[in-house]
């Protein structure tokens, strides 16, 4: 009863004008984010965090907007997955093996109800996990030590790669990149200045705002200038809709789909690192073995449209579990939304609970309100956000570019935090041409200053003995699943990766 009642008082906090307004601009905007391929949720949300501070958004407010965000690029990257065949993002990949199928059939309308549909089940209960789970974790989280938070903080870069991971060796340089990153600045311990050769703007270390922007946002733009990338597709346009809402036979028959998803991609997202794209691939795979009996998974079976996209809506609302309990995010986007949190002085973490509980629940809460849009927001203007993807990228980029320097410019008011932008959106594009992660950059940014002052911590407290890194069935048992997380995509990410490109496989 306690649950509800602070689900309660959030909802007082999410029920105002402004709070709603912004998660229907949140909702809108990340739609359309998430049916532009490319862009994704990650880069969604980095490229708003700048117009989050340029308005001077408080708190809650400004996590509203962003989740909100997070929320639709999850939704929206259906369509032109169903439309185009093109993934709008990578968790939207598995939706195109049924969706597109559809689409070619003239069951366009009923595949985009029918994933937005879906998608709302999966975000609903998944925020319903939400409310019960993450106070649960808090509870285990106030038995950590700094020996077994450095062992959490392990424990998430080890798994950061996933299952899904070209190259676990790229993830581990990418995560070892970001500290190293994370380090520059002057020692908080010793005073001594490092890795800044003379220049006095570096004292304060790497504004992590500032190499996310960089990393996501003005990469995409540089990547656009390579590549001279036209509109989506004329295919779009020559798409024919047809009707927008599923028969109630279409329902009936995969809501088993749904609710099995919503399990499977819950779970999935609640695990460190997983993220939105094991839970749509193990949401499918799975429901290919329960369901398809006659053959029908890869050539426009509704059921397979469902379960991904059930699957990691469900991932999304999973996510937030560990980042808000653990101050851990289990996704890429999940940590872009931490650096939101850090930059408003709001630490994640067991405490969060006790200390800021209207940013909580109250986040909690518009995320709720936040599924009902976009449900409502999905189905009758699926026409609108079709005409989107008609909107050719050379008008999108400059747009993306100058919210990106105008919104740090406003944080920092610094020119030099502009041009260390412009290194780290060089940086993020010759990573991405040779195929290295970058969240595992940014994670490392964020959590290796606390990273490091954990190690420090418990090496003082036992007087420099290794071994206390060690010393709890805790931390044993965070740096059994760190390995274990580590190796499991060197012996099975071959055959993941596979069967995962070949539709006429998944699942078998």
């Amino acid at each position: 009863m306690e649950t509800l009642s602070l689900l309660g008082d959030g909802f007082a906090v999410a029920l105002t004008f402004q709070n709603l307004f912004l998660a229907l601009i949140g909702c809108f905007l990340g739609t359309i984010m998430g049916a532009l391929p490319g862009l994704g949720p990650s880069n969604g949300v980095a490229i708003l965090i700048p117009l989050a501070f340029t308005l001077g958004l408080p708190a809650t407010p400004a996590l509203i907007l962003l989740t909100s965000v997070y929320y639709g690029a999850m939704y929206g990257g259906r369509i032109s997955s169903i439309l185009l065949n093109i993934p709008g993002d990578e968790p939207a990949l598995m939706t195109t093996l049924d969706g597109y199928p559809m689409a070619r059939q003239g069951k366009a309308g009923e595949a985009l109800a029918l994933s937005g549909i879906a998608s709302f089940v999966g975000a609903f209960f998944a925020t319903w996990g939400l409310v019960y789970l993450a106070p649960q974790l808090v509870k285990v989280a106030l038995l950590f030590g700094p020996a077994e938070y450095f062992a959490l903080f392990a424990l998430a870069f080890a798994t950061l790669g996933g299952l899904s991971s070209k190259n676990q060796a790229k993830a581990a340089f990418a995560a070892a990149l970001g500290l190293g990153i994370s380090t520059i600045g002057v020692d908080g311990q010793t005073g001594v200045p490092r890795f800044t050769f003379g220049e006095v703007h570096l004292y304060d270390g790497i504004d992590f705002l500032v190499a996310i922007v960089g990393l996501f946002a003005l990469s995409e733009v540089f990547v656009f200038l390579e590549s001279h990338r036209g509109s989506a597709d004329a295919d779009a346009s020559k798409m024919k809709i047809g009707r927008l809402t599923p028969p109630a036979s279409m329902l009936r028959e995969t809501t088993p789909a749904m609710a099995r998803s919503t399990v499977i991609g819950f779970i999935a997202g609640v695990l460190p690192g997983a993220g939105a794209s094991l839970g749509s691939f193990l949401a499918y795979s799975i429901e290919k073995r329960i369901s398809d009996k006659k053959g029908t998974f890869g050539k426009g079976d509704p059921r397979g449209v469902a379960a991904p996209e059930a699957g990691n809506n469900a991932a999304a609302g999973g996510a937030l579990v560990p980042m808000l309990a653990l101050g851990v995010p289990g996704s890429g986007t999940t940590a872009v939304l931490l650096a939101m949190l850090l930059a408003l002085n709001i630490t994640p973490g067991p405490l969060l609970f006790q200390q800021n509980p209207d940013v909580v629940w109250g986040l909690i809460a518009a995320l709720f309100i936040g599924n009902g849009m976009l449900l409502l927001m999905n189905i009758p203007m699926v026409s609108l956000f079709v005409r989107v993807l008609l909107i050719p990228p050379k008008y999108l980029m400059p747009i993306v570019a100058m919210v990106s320097f105008v919104g740090i410019y406003g944080i920092s008011g610094s020119t030099f935090d502009l041009l260390v932008m412009i290194v780290f959106g060089v940086l993020g594009w010759t990573l991405r041409k040779l195929d290295v992660p970058l969240v595992p950059i940014v994670l490392g940014v964020l959590l290796g200053d606390q990273m490091e002052k954990n190690l420090r911590r418990a090496m003082t407290i036992s007087d420099g003995d290794w071994t206390v890194l060690f010393g709890s069935p805790l931390a044993i048992t965070l740096w059994a699943v760190a390995i274990l997380g580590f190796v499991a995509p060197i012996l099975f990410g071959h055959l993941f990766r596979v069967r995962r490109r070949d539709p006429e496989h998944v699942g078998d």
